[in-house]
């Protein structure tokens, strides 16, 4: 039976050296590592600033408050993403309007965004998700026709770019603000980590202080206002920085496999692969595949149950946001309001997917889903 994770981080004897350099010195934290983690993805996002912090949750949260969003806001956001993007939101007291999705590139619908403005919409949160930059050069012209702040949550992108007519845009160059996250399963790793990108000098400032329990680089025992402890340590940012220098080795190697799982499953009848296009350079978080409609709801969940059973790793990527049971309780949704991000989310398959990722592990985990697929719907006819 093979026994193949869902993701396994890539690590080498360069991080391991950079991390035991750091150990070596005299400076764990609020050093010289994280400036250099920060020019570099300064760089590779095209931004002006770069804020690293102890993950893309508490990326999204300075983001937040350094933009003045607050209990009178309404902030637009999608139901299909990991609960950070919302949660973010709910951390400063405003509320997520939900829109529905795009079913090709599972990002916000633009025109239904567009409908969800009111005189209370403050911002925009734009996720990218599973690395895929659809919808994002439109959502940017709308927040800057509604004079609406775009915050791009690009925790699933780093890496990738598009090209528009004015050039060559990179993720994490929309908007006011952007925000990476370096959990182990993503494009680098720092272990936990992220880092706020931005061209406003008000924003950098403000983030800056905000991760730093309100400090201005003042006296160390100087708050000038409330803040929070969300600094990157050392060791972390020298991972990050290797990270980044092997980056197009990394994607280069995600794209290898992503490729191998297109030219293995495209002429499965039973699945949906992730839409590409030629001007949409995704930067593969995760791979994941949907069941068609020969499949009934709730046999997504067997799919996952049989895999896991012969060793293969997999996941529902990602259960709706909005019927979260905080969700439910707080506002009142219910199953049928994001018909779109309901239905892909019931048939949403992530398989394994990591950069050391072998040829023959890429055919077992095909050959097993194969297996299981026609086991399932052989299941259903024996019930009749």
């Amino acid at each position: 039976m093979p026994n193949i994770p869902l993701s396994k981080p890539d690590i080498t004897q360069l991080e391991i050296d950079a991390v035991l350099d750091v150990l070596h010195s005299d400076t764990l934290s609020i050093g010289p590592k994280v400036e250099e983690f920060e020019a570099r993805c300064a760089k590779i996002s095209s931004r002006r600033h770069a804020i690293a912090v102890s993950s893309g949750t508490a990326g999204l949260h300075c983001v937040m408050v350094a933009g003045g969003i607050g209990p009178e806001h309404e902030v637009i956001t999608t139901p299909f993403s990991f609960v950070a993007s919302a949660n973010s939101i709910l951390f400063v007291d405003a509320k997520p309007v939900f829109v529905d999705i795009d079913p090709k590139t599972l990002n916000m619908d633009v025109d239904k965004v567009a409908a969800a403005i009111t005189p209370k919409t403050k911002a925009i949160v734009a996720v990218e998700c599973f690395g895929h930059p659809g919808g994002m050069v439109e959502l940017e012209q709308l927040a800057q026709k509604h004079e609406l702040a775009l915050i791009e949550d690009a925790c699933e992108g780093f890496g990738g770019h598009v090209d528009t007519p004015r050039g060559d845009r990179a993720i994490g160059s929309f908007g006011r603000a952007s925000v990476f996250g370096f959990y182990p399963n993503k494009q680098i790793t720092t272990g936990e980590g992220g880092m706020i990108v931005t061209d406003d000098d008000k924003i950098a400032a403000m983030c800056r202080s905000l991760r730093n329990q309100g400090r201005d680089g003042m006296s160390w025992l100087a708050h000038q206002r409330l803040g929070y402890n969300y600094r990157l340590d050392e060791l972390s940012a020298a991972m990050g920085v290797v990270q980044c220098q092997r980056l197009e080795e990394l994607l280069e190697n995600r794209r290898r496999v992503a490729q191998l799982y297109f030219d293995r499953l495209m002429t499965n009848r039973y699945l949906i692969l992730p839409t590409v296009m030629d001007d949409l350079h995704m930067s593969w978080f995760v791979f994941v595949v949907r069941l068609n409609d020969l499949f009934e709801p709730g046999e997504r969940d067997e799919v996952i149950r049989l895999l896991r059973a012969e060793g293969i790793g997999c996941n529902n990527y990602f259960p709706p946001i909005h019927l979260q049971p905080y969700m439910v309780e707080k506002y009142g949704y219910k199953a049928g309001d994001f018909p779109i991000c309901e239905y892909v989310s019931s048939r949403t398959l992530a398989l394994p997917f990591f950069t050391k990722m072998t040829e023959k592990q890429v055919l077992a985990v095909c050959a097993t889903l194969d297996r299981v697929l026609e086991k399932v719907l052989m299941a259903r006819k024996g019930r009749f």
